[in-house]
């Protein structure tokens, strides 16, 4: 059994890579596997709405996305982190959701009981419209998002400093083991 966590920072070694790497690791002390993506580097196009996927299987943009969508289908828990910048996810991030619900929705809905959730890092603020954004993806593709004692979101600017947030660092640990827990309980 595996999670696919997704960073969506464009910096490899920032705040929002960081918490990820962190939920990974709570997700294998669980016993399960974990696979970190990073977007960092990539140049993430929107859906075009072409539809194609419906008859290719995959998204055919070629911007490195479609393979990242393979790695999601085959997992059991999908977890998406995004940096908060002007209010809300990048929009990149929003674009890989949003195209891998299309390709879910257009062939076989293989996020369909996927357990997961999004996590949203930021400066000061944004949080809030950052995960209800991103919750939209996984409620309207069927998916099951487990809580924690709080939302999973985390306070940090320069990289690093989102360890100095220990409740949002709490609080995405136990919705790490959630999704662990969760996923095993449904096996």
């Amino acid at each position: 059994m595996r999670v696919v966590l997704l960073s969506g920072s464009p910096r490899p070694e920032g705040n929002t890579f960081q918490v990820v790497e962190e939920c990974a690791s709570v997700i294998r002390e669980q016993g399960l596997d974990a696979e970190v993506i990073s977007l960092a580097g990539m140049k993430i196009e929107s859906c075009t709405a072409c539809r194609r996927c419906a008859k290719e299987g995959n998204c055919v943009l070629d911007d490195g996305l479609a393979g990242i969508i393979d790695r999601i289908r085959d997992a059991e828990g999908f977890i998406v982190a995004s940096p908060v910048y002007f209010g809300t996810a990048r929009g990149d991030v929003m674009a890989a959701l949003q195209r891998n619900g299309m390709v879910s929705m257009s062939t076989s809905r293989f996020l369909s009981w996927k357990v997961g959730g999004p996590i949203a890092v930021a400066r000061r603020g944004g949080h809030t419209a950052a995960i209800q954004e991103m919750l939209m993806f996984f409620f309207i593709n069927n998916m099951i998002v487990p809580g924690s004692t709080y939302w999973n979101m985390l306070f940090g600017k320069e990289p690093g400093e989102v360890w100095k947030d220990v409740e949002g660092i709490t609080t995405v640990r136990l919705f790490s083991e959630n999704v662990a827990r969760l996923i095993r309980k449904i096996a």
